[in-house]
């Protein structure tokens, strides 16, 4: 894949070449967006085109000329502090792009470009006391120091510059953002770093200030329900996970790939749905060991399809999963009390939807839907997965046994 190949994310891209094209390219950038909708994607596609030897440019200027003035440009944007202003002045349709064949672009595409950095959190595994530590819920301090601000002080090796991309960005913590800091307010002419967020209301005032912020929206539905047929799935299952997607292209293949991987997500789901219907106060501790169940059947099947990542972020990916399947039919509950027209995620059980908007009013169903999310925040928390199943189904119930908020 291209930057230029990089699909719903016109205006974001567009900021990208605009700044190459014009040499004021920033030191960091905060790519802020819902998870899976294309943001890690365009960070690769991004870094790819920053470290090319010979890129391509609508213009028509050569990549030399751009060396001898990068250092002024990228001076100039930086001193505005708003970058993103210089851009929009211009009504110009800039193109710029990795060639994808130069020694740089060979070696990114093979994994093994020496000036490219990705940092994730499960790099604990490899920082000098992390041997046998289980990775935590939030960016270690540990992997900062020693995979950016320790590299980030020698040159690049094969390219102009280096470019760090950071994963999960609303995990860092205070002491982690604080140790990144010292890279932000002072960064070497040659860096640029990205970093990948979904909550920007995580990061510290002072992170946000030093970055030039690119939005990403959601992905067409029909976009991703064309990616999940193509990938195999049923047409009707195709649907429903789009929908249920929201417009994350990166989630709903993750769910197609469980599907096709004999995980019964697409059954789990309807039967889901079935309970919602009339299940008592007194099954609650019942169904929520079931709950559990499921979501760990669902975890082991996407452990061994994402090695690399730790299995307490997949279990709680897949109890998340089947927290935004409640929620999912809960909206459709409500909505179809108030506006019935409008297209249902659960449009395959619309009979067990009615019911469940008979017995939930709009109000009542705004409010479970607000404490269901209110519950995934538990997950940032550490909280234990059967506790929060627990209090779900006692929400659901009608029974709130302790706060959420």
């Amino acid at each position: 894949m291209a930057l230029n190949e990089i699909f719903c994310q016109n205006r974001a891209v567009s900021l990208l070449q605009r700044a190459f094209v014009a040499d004021k390219v920033p030191h960091a950038y905060i790519f802020a967006g819902p998870e899976g909708i294309g943001k890690s994607k365009t960070a690769r596609e991004w870094a790819k085109l920053l470290l090319c030897k010979n890129p391509i440019e609508d213009r028509g200027q050569k990549s030399e000329d751009r060396s001898q003035n990068r250092d002024e440009g990228r001076k100039t944007s930086i001193s505005t502090g708003h970058p993103a202003v210089e851009h929009r002045a211009s009504s110009i349709e800039y193109r710029a792009d990795s060639c994808g064949s130069c020694e740089s672009c060979r070696l990114f595409g093979a994994d093994a470009h020496p000036d490219f950095n990705h940092i994730y959190k499960e790099l604990l595994e490899f920082t000098r006391d992390g041997k046998g530590k289980k990775t935590p819920v939030e960016m270690p301090i540990d992997v900062i120091r020693e995979f950016i601000i320790e590299k980030v002080s020698t040159r690049p090796t094969l390219s102009q510059g280096k470019v760090f991309v950071v994963s999960e960005a609303e995990k860092l913590n205070n002491s982690s953002q604080n140790c990144l800091l010292k890279v932000l307010e002072e960064p070497p002419e040659y860096c640029c770093i990205v970093l990948l967020c979904t909550r920007l209301e995580k990061l510290l005032p002072t992170t946000k200030s030093r970055c030039q912020i690119i939005r990403f929206g959601p992905v067409d539905e029909d976009r991703i329900f064309n990616k999940l047929e193509s990938m195999g799935v049923e047409r009707n299952r195709a649907r429903y996970f789009a929908r249920l997607a929201g417009g994350s292209m990166g989630m709903a293949c993750q769910w197609a790939k469980l599907e096709l991987a004999d995980a019964n997500l697409y059954r789990t789901k309807t039967e889901i749905v079935d309970f919602l219907i009339g299940f008592e106060l007194a099954e609650t501790i019942e169904l929520a060991g079931k709950l559990l169940e499921k979501s760990r059947k669902i975890a082991a099947v996407w452990t061994d399809l994402e090695k690399a990542t730790s299995k307490k972020d997949i279990n709680r990916r897949a109890a998340k999963t089947l927290i935004r399947i409640i929620i999912s039919a809960l909206h459709d509950a409500m909505s179809m009390n108030v506006t019935p027209q409008k297209q249902a995620v659960n449009f395959d059980q619309k009979e067990q939807i009615e019911k469940l908007a008979g017995r939930l009013d709009p109000e009542q169903s705004a409010q479970k839907i607000a404490d269901c999310y209110s519950l995934l925040r538990w997950f940032e928390a550490n909280v234990n997965e059967k506790l929060i199943f627990e209090q779900l189904l006692f929400i659901l119930a009608g029974s709130d046994t302790m706060s959420v908020r």
